[in-house]
């Protein structure tokens, strides 16, 4: 099997926005003089969309679904005009998009971050790179549903089985399972080994380089 496309996770995976989501949710819990968290905590908080994640960052006294949906609003505001200030790719993740445009692999990003902040941060850091970028665009579409990775596959004109799905969490990889797409961990993001593997990973990977390693010693996995 020759993989042709791959998928990535964006958070965790392609970039460490870690300090960025934390600061900007913190902001608000601040301002509401709410307890803040670590950013330790906030990386069992991240994966599943800014909306989820300002639910558990929330007080248990005020985690109802109007300050939920208040406190989103905010955090949004806060989020996108300091989303790119600490977000940063990880070390070798750029090196790894230039040999996969070389290789003429089509590349494309999904995030349950919302579309718009993803699309921003991609050509923000990734300008050129991609050729799908799709972000979340209502909750019932959120990973690990697969219809956008399945859309994704459909626009390139691909069977799933010809594609990696790369991502640092459980959600990505029932993602990728849910497509019957190959799922690839990454262990230099927000989630442990035994997380990936428990949620289907078919393979481990410690450095982006890694990935080239995959591509060039293709077999099939069980």
């Amino acid at each position: 099997m020759k993989f042709k496309g791959l998928i990535f996770d964006l958070d965790g995976t392609l970039v460490n926005s870690l300090e960025d989501i934390a600061d900007a949710m913190n902001t608000v819990l601040q301002n509401l003089n709410y307890p803040t968290h670590s950013y330790k905590k906030y990386q069992y908080f991240v994966g599943s969309g800014l909306r989820n994640l300002v639910g558990k960052s929330l007080p248990e006294k005020y985690n109802n679904e109007t300050q939920i949906e208040n406190c989103y609003q905010l955090m949004f505001e806060v989020y996108s005009e300091n989303c790119t200030n600490l977000t940063k790719p990880y070390n070798g993740v750029i090196l790894l998009l230039d040999y996969l445009i070389t290789q003429n692999i089509k590349l494309a990003v999904f995030s349950n971050k919302s579309d718009a902040l993803t699309k921003k941060i991609v050509a923000t850091l990734f300008p050129g790179y991609f050729n799908a970028v799709v972000g979340l665009s209502t909750e019932a579409l959120k990973k690990p549903n697969p219809f956008e990775a399945q859309s994704i596959c459909r626009s390139w004109g691909l069977a799933p089985d010809e594609i990696l799905f790369v991502g640092d969490s459980e959600i990505d990889m029932q993602t990728a399972t849910n497509a019957n797409m190959n799922a690839v961990g990454v262990l230099w993001g927000y989630r442990s080994e035994q997380e990936l593997t428990d949620n289907g990973a078919k393979h481990i990977i410690k450095h982006p380089s890694d990935l080239i390693h995959i591509l060039n010693n293709v077999k099939e996995w069980d």
